[in-house]
């Protein structure tokens, strides 16, 4: 089956099953009518000869010899015809309708007549049968049978009509059994950081109505665990301000100046951390920023121009020079942590951002951050978005930060119907490219 064409929907699957099934029931039925319609028209046929042959040769016998002639023709029929004198010799018929048609005359014309049957050679299906008439003359039977029984030029255009309507009752049989995988399928798409998705209807098949019930369940426990960690990160957040504002001054006080700025940087590291520790809890639950109409490459190079201004060897390449509808915020903050990243790692080295237009049918567009830092192993390319997760092993927060950076980048384009994907650059360095 490897080397076979497979669909890769389950209603393309279903639907080839159930339109190939009904084909070959169809066809089955079909031949087995066909092939018992020829039977039995082939047995009336065969007694139909029989008589037809027996009533002609009682009628050339009581003919005279002048007015047989005249009948011959009258009494041919479209499959045999009479001749009178010996015909062909030959050997036995060996096909089935050939003995058949012969068994049938022998015994319908009686002993009065000596009946013999021979096969004809040549192409197709050839049968002679000879007698003898009351005054001596010879008469041959010259039969050529016929298999099978014509249809009628109706029937196939039936058929085809009949094999339409089972494929249209299948399609729309496998349409209505998977359509609510879709509607699943949707839902899961849409369950993202924001966790506010419309409840599946728990309406149809009582095997629907229980997966969507249980899907709406499921969500709903979701949005509550993630709300009761935002609630307690929050409360951590807004509980540790205060000690940490009280130990800031404290350590204003310290007269040993080596101490207080180990202590002072220890602080702000601390309030660095709790407030990345937010950042990315917010960013898990949703966000609250509504998409608007935006310039992208006005706010883009604003971007790029407070780094300018701040000493940053970071340069702008390309536009997109239409407006998008996107959440400018969280724009803004991906790019930052982007950037931010790239000067870390590149040692101040120059940082290009290059923006262009991916499918302008389809409005997909792209911003890529390029730095010739020591780039990301290639194994660690993916694990660098899990939260608190640094290649610098160092602890040190001046070179590994806090490891919420492309966190925060990540479900912040996740909830942006966006992607977000590193690669290295050949000749070494880092690409971030994010994809809206």
């Amino acid at each position: 089956m490897s080397g076979l064409w497979r669909p890769r929907t389950l209603f393309m699957r279903l639907s080839l099953i159930f339109v190939a099934g009904l084909l070959a029931a169809q066809t089955l039925s079909f031949w087995l009518t066909m092939t018992e319609r020829n039977e039995a028209t082939m047995h009336v046929m065969v007694g139909y000869i029989g008589q037809e042959v027996t009533s002609s040769v009682a009628l050339l016998d009581r003919l005279t010899p002048a007015e047989r002639e005249e009948w011959l023709p009258k009494l041919g029929r479209r499959s045999y015809r009479f001749e009178l004198g010996p015909g062909t010799s030959g050997m036995p018929p060996d096909a089935k309708l050939s003995q058949e048609i012969g068994a049938s005359i022998a015994k319908d014309i009686g002993s009065k007549y000596k009946v013999t049957a021979n096969a004809v050679p040549g192409e197709g299906e050839h049968l002679e049968v000879h007698l003898t008439l009351s005054d001596g003359t010879p008469l041959t039977i010259d039969m050529h049978p016929m298999h099978g029984i014509p249809l009628s030029p109706w029937l196939p255009l039936v058929l085809v009509a009949q094999l339409a309507l089972l494929a249209g009752c299948a399609w729309l049989a496998v349409r209505l059994a998977t359509r609510p995988l879709e509607r699943l399928a949707r839902a899961a798409d849409t369950l993202g950081p924001d966790l506010t998705p419309a409840a599946l209807p728990e309406d149809g098949p009582e095997e629907v109505a229980r997966a969507s019930k249980a899907f709406n369940s499921m969500q709903a426990r979701i949005g509550i665990y993630m709300r009761e960690r935002l609630q307690i990160l929050a409360a951590i957040s807004h509980d540790l301000q205060t000690p940490i504002t009280r130990m800031r001054l404290r350590a204003d006080m310290l007269e040993d100046e080596t101490e207080r700025a180990r202590l002072q940087k220890d602080l702000k590291e601390m309030e660095l951390l709790v407030r990345e520790g937010v950042a990315y809890a917010r960013t898990l639950h949703g966000a609250d920023e509504k998409p608007v109409r935006v310039n992208p490459d006005a706010l883009i190079e604003s971007i790029v121009n407070d780094y300018a201004d701040a000493g940053d060897h970071v340069t702008l390449e390309g536009r997109v020079g239409v407006a998008v509808t996107t959440r400018p915020q969280a724009l803004r903050r991906i790019l930052g942590n982007l950037v931010d990243n790239a000067l870390k790692y590149s040692g101040g080295e120059e940082v290009n951002v290059e923006v262009s237009v991916d499918d302008a049918r389809t409005q997909r567009w792209s911003i890529v951050v390029l730095d010739r830092g020591p780039g990301i192993p290639q194994e660690l390319l993916d694990a660098v978005f899990q939260p608190f997760y640094r290649v610098e092993n160092s602890r040190n927060r001046e070179t590994g930060g806090t490891g919420l950076g492309l966190a925060i980048a990540k479900q912040l384009a996740q909830s942006m119907n966006a992607t977000l994907t590193l690669r290295n650059r050949e000749g070494g360095g880092l690409e971030a490219r994010l994809t809206l």
